[in-house]
This record gives structure tokens, C-alpha cells and sequence, in this order.
């Protein structure tokens, strides 16, 4: 089995003034500059093999400044993407809500078949980000892989594994940032182990838990 890490970008312009990003982009705000380095000092020396990212530019600015303490290689893969929100990328709920309540109701009652005008569905994020950690665990058997996504691929990923059921909304996780914990064999199956914050107070759990 191959171990994964899983941790979200740092923050950004667009998460400040909380505008969806999906497969738009914006850059690091100065504090999620300080974010991304705290995190790579955190977890520097712990037995990481590689590091695995999402090819959008606030994830790869993001494991890049970690990938300077790790010292690991880096890879991107496109498939960690966050889910495509369409028409509606780089709006505020609250500016959705004003024009499109309607369909923007019907969409979060739609569980897992959630899709955003011209946008894709939670449960096709979640087959391209199974699909796209089953082949890292092929290449690399063993491996301690840590991945740089995004909060919605965090989301769905740990709700499915948990059996918990899709995402309720899309407002803010109120546990943070954090790091998510699976196991992944080439044959595709995942094991949620744990999740446990970034900093803090979960600093000394999040190195106990790599190392383990």
C-alpha cells in the first residue's frame, strides 16, 4: 500500500475574498506564502518519498515552497484539479444567490451529482481523483507521497471514504487546514486513516502521524 497525504493549497487572493476558484486561478496572498513554507518546515524530515501536485498555479506555488524544505521530487498531475464550477468560477455564493437562487438550491440538494452550469459533478472529481491516486500508487508501491490539491477534492475524498454521504455546501471547512491520511492500493482501493490539523496545536500529531 502507498500512504498519501493529502493537504490543500495555501491560501489565496480569491479564498480572501471568497470567490470560487475551481479551474480558474488566483496567486498566494502573502500570509499563504508564510503558510506553504510554515507547512514544508513542519513536515520537513519526516520519510516522504515525492511529492504530488494539482498543475494549477496555487498548488504548485504552494509545493513548491514546501518541496524547498522536503527536498523530494515533484510531480503534477492534472486529475488533482478542483471541481470545475463552470459559469459560476470566480463569483461569491452570495452573488449567485442573488441572481440564480432557484438553481442554485436544486444544485446543493443534488448530492453528489452537484454540477455548476457548464461545470462537472462531485462524483466525476471524485472518480478522476481515485483514478488519479490508484496510478500513483501502481508507480510508486510503498511509497510516502505527499499531495498538494485542493479543499473540495480534501472534501469529497474524505465523505466517501468515511461513508458519511457528499458535501452539504460549499461554505468554508470550519476545521481549517489540515491534512488527510489514506492508504491506496494499485488495484484502485483507498483506506481513510485519519485526518488532524496543520499547525498549531495539531503540529506534534501531524509529524506523530507521518511518521508512523
Amino acid at each position: 500500500m502507498t500512504r498519501f497525504g493529502l493537504i490543500r493549497h495555501a491560501e489565496t487572493l480569491w479564498n480572501r475574498q471568497r470567490r470560487i476558484q475551481g479551474r480558474g486561478d488566483s496567486p498566494l496572498t502573502p500570509e499563504g506564502k508564510r503558510m506553504a513554507a510554515f507547512w514544508g518546515r513542519l513536515l520537513a524530515g519526516l520519510p516522504w518519498d515525492r511529492i504530488l501536485a494539482s498543475d494549477t498555479g496555487r498548488a504548485l506555488a504552494t509545493a513548491r515552497r514546501i518541496q524547498a524544505r522536503l527536498g523530494r521530487p515533484l510531480a503534477l498531475e492534472p486529475r488533482l484539479r478542483e471541481l470545475d464550477w463552470g459559469a459560476w468560477t470566480g463569483r461569491t455564493l452570495e452573488e449567485i444567490a442573488a441572481v440564480e437562487a432557484e438553481r442554485l438550491a436544486r444544485q446543493a440538494a443534488a448530492g453528489w451529482e452537484f454540477r455548476p452550469p457548464g461545470g462537472e459533478s462531485r462524483r466525476e472529481l471524485l472518480a478522476r481523483v481515485r483514478a488519479a491516486l490508484a496510478a500513483a500508487a501502481r508507480r510508486h508501491p510503498g511509497e510516502r507521497v505527499l499531495v498538494v490539491t485542493h479543499g473540495g477534492v480534501l472534501r469529497a475524498l474524505e465523505l466517501s471514504l468515511s461513508g458519511e454521504g457528499p458535501p452539504a455546501a460549499e461554505a468554508p471547512d470550519p476545521r481549517g487546514y489540515r491534512i488527510l491520511w489514506v492508504r491506496g492500493g494499485p488495484e484502485g482501493r483507498l483506506e481513510l486513516e485519519g485526518v488532524c490539523p496543520l499547525g498549531g496545536a495539531g503540529a506534534a500529531r501531524a509529524r506523530r502521524e507521518a511518521a508512523s
